[in-house]
């Protein structure tokens, strides 16, 4: 089945100042997030995405525009925004940790409704079933061995990694996504597997080897005893 590579955006100065830009219209990389983005476009050279889709928030949409490069198209998915915050938008995070909320998007986040805005388990549901739509589709198009990216937001995509583990959304607070960090998914049949989770460095020419999950050979059994890796020829 194909790979699906989350991409979180890269810094901007709303993340710097430690505020929750939320939805607020004009938030952009700041200069380090730009960075950010050409080192992880320098990394992904050589791998050639059947599609970028991406929020249609600036800080993804330059992202995504970074990552794909004066050739690339963009696809923007509104189900791939940011959670809507609501009333917590805007304000800082040093702020909003002395609200009774906070307590419980942290220890219960499905049950957590930010004021006049999403619940985390609506954010979940929406993202999920349109990562998993492009997939099918890009299946269908591309072939079982493409690669595409999907770039979106920090409790977007651990929203999105906590469905695939198959972990309730009350321990994805335990999943780390930094800024212009990627995250591998591949859907199989019977089960999700997570190739990569957060990864800021490194190698990426697994992304590059279509011919391990091409229609006959790919499986969804779990490896036994470690496995080769997936790199493993």
């Amino acid at each position: 089945m194909p790979t699906v590579v989350l991409v979180r955006h890269g810094r901007t100065a709303a993340n710097a100042a430690e505020t929750l830009a939320g939805r607020t219209p004009g938030v952009d990389l700041d200069d380090t997030g730009v960075a950010q983005a050409e080192a992880l476009a320098r990394r992904l050279d050589g791998v050639r995405p059947a599609a970028i889709v991406s929020s249609p928030l600036e800080r993804c949409v330059r992202t995504a525009q970074l990552l794909a490069g004066d050739s690339g198209t963009v696809a923007v998915d509104e189900n791939l925004t940011e959670c809507d915050y609501g009333r917590w938008t805007g304000r800082p995070l040093a702020e909003l940790r002395r609200e009774k909320l906070w307590r419980v998007v942290q220890e219960h986040p499905s049950g957590a409704v930010f004021p006049g805005g999403e619940s985390l388990r609506a954010v979940q549901a929406r993202a999920v079933a349109t990562i998993r739509e492009h997939d099918a589709r890009i299946a269908a198009e591309a072939g079982h061995s493409a690669v595409w990216f999907a770039v979106s937001h920090g409790d977007v995509i651990k929203s999105v990694v906590a469905d695939a583990l198959g972990m309730h959304l009350d321990h994805f607070q335990r999943l780390a996504v930094d800024p212009c960090s990627l995250t591998a998914i591949s859907y199989t049949e019977r089960r999700p597997f997570v190739l990569r989770l957060n990864d800021v460095g490194g190698d990426v020419g697994f992304l590059r080897i279509t011919r391990r999950r091409s229609r006959k050979t790919a499986s969804s059994d779990g490896v036994v005893g470690g496995g080769r890796g997936v790199g493993a020829r």
